[in-house]
């Protein structure tokens, strides 16, 4: 896993990378927080495919556990991915209210994701 730190108008955006599966459980996704926030960094990207497939069936309630996780601290996320694929309908509300509430940010692209962080 590397850490690519992204500055825009004196705003640090970390952007986890990795081809890795990062986050299997609530503990890995509180990890990569800790370890971000405890840089004095509290927005933070990372990838669909660092998340285990599971993550986006919302009936197992592992996005719920960790995305609290990150609203608890206060700390914006995005992620990046094709998110068309998933065909739940309860996803793709979750994502669209997600994105309205600016907490966490479900983007296509790293560059709409800085977009999205940076203000």
């Amino acid at each position: 896993m590397d850490v690519l730190i992204h500055e825009i108008n004196d705003i640090k955006i970390a952007e986890i990378l990795s081809d890795a599966i990062l986050i299997s459980n609530t503990e890995e996704g509180l990890q990569i927080l800790v370890d971000i926030y405890y840089q004095d960094i509290d927005k933070i990207i990372l990838h669909e495919k660092n998340f285990i497939p599971e993550f986006f069936d919302l009936k197992t309630g592992i996005a719920g556990e960790i995305l609290q996780k990150y609203s608890n601290y206060k700390v914006r996320l995005a992620i990046v991915g094709d998110f068309s694929k998933f065909q739940s309908k309860s996803l793709k509300d979750f994502i669209f209210e997600s994105n309205k509430q600016k907490r966490v940010n479900f983007t296509e692209s790293v560059e709409e994701a800085l977009q999205r962080l940076s203000i």
